[in-house]
């Protein structure tokens, strides 16, 4: 994902680019819009700038998640030019904050130029830009798409990561995808910082307690909704209530029963629903809870 749009482009290319790593064609049709939420939640993982990327739909995507009980967004820049588009989207809208990062798929790539530590050095100047950067991420480990080859530069992109969060007290975003066992080593080695999420968590009860004893907070996505996450669903149920989040990851991961359609932020309520049902909990206290944990998670109100 290098060649992001500038602010003022729709990104064509990038969906083209998404569609050919996923392996096929999404359906355009947006989901309608769900009944609004009884209390105000936080999408605490989203990427406007690929599901939208200009401006003015910025703008509209962030006025329908607010419609619905979603009037805050944390937007996450994956690359360097992500990551400048992020800190501005920051600057211009008060409804988000930013995190910013190198994607674990990104460092492989940069190393294989030469170019990785200087992009880590942007990504540090990144975040101290503007008060709006919430968070440093998100980076991690992905065992599934990088070969052995680039596991290295992966790793230590994943230390710069850590040590940046640490000492900027940011929010350290994680992902992790088929690399729990060593998501877990390498947080042990280099010590979590006060706050850190495992993005669209994806692991089991057991992982879960893992995670937890650590000191995460465990973010939800529309992962939850679909038929074979019944581990994941099982991970729900047992995570304390004071660290349980929800998010999109839009436009990726759409919840049941829009599963292949375009993700938003206005579609939080349809996982923030499966989630106070699988839980056995009353809607509204599931809403609070998940807004006061993403304000201590992300460092206090905005």
């Amino acid at each position: 994902m290098n060649d992001r749009p500038s602010p003022t482009e729709r990104p064509s290319r990038e969906r083209a680019a998404t569609e050919e790593r996923t392996g096929a064609r999404r359906d355009r049709e947006r989901p309608p819009a769900p009944e609004p939420l009884p209390h105000p939640v936080v999408d605490n993982h989203c990427h406007l700038d690929i599901a939208d990327g200009d401006w003015l739909a910025t703008t509209a995507a962030i006025a329908e998640a607010a419609a619905v009980g979603v009037p805050r967004i944390v937007q996450i820049g994956c690359d360097l030019p992500g990551a400048r588009w992020a800190v501005e989207a920051a600057r211009e809208h008060p409804a988000l904050v930013a995190g910013v990062a190198l994607h674990p798929n990104e460092a492989p790539r940069l190393a294989e130029r030469g170019e990785l530590d200087a992009a880590l050095e942007e990504i540090e100047r990144l975040a101290c830009a503007h008060p709006g950067v919430r968070a440093v991420g998100e980076t991690g480990l992905d065992f599934f798409r990088t070969p052995p080859e680039g596991l290295a530069a992966q790793e230590l992109s994943f230390r710069r990561h850590i040590d940046m969060a640490r000492r900027l007290d940011k929010t350290l975003v994680i992902h992790d995808r088929d690399a729990h066992d060593d998501v877990l080593r390498m947080l042990d080695s280099e010590g979590a910082p006060e706050r850190w999420v495992m993005h669209c968590f994806s692991g089991d009860a057991d992982f879960a307690r893992a995670c937890l004893d650590r000191g995460a907070y465990l973010s939800f996505a529309g992962t939850v909704t679909f038929k074979n996450a019944e581990a994941l669903r099982d991970a729900l149920a047992i995570t304390p209530g004071d660290r349980v989040l929800v998010e999109t990851d839009a436009p990726f991961l759409t919840p049941t029963p829009y599963r292949g359609r375009p993700n938003a932020s206005y579609l939080v309520p349809v996982t923030m629903r499966a989630m106070a049902q699988v839980r056995g909990e009353d809607l509204e206290a599931l809403c609070r809870a998940v807004d006061g944990n993403t304000e201590r998670a992300f460092g206090g109100a905005w």
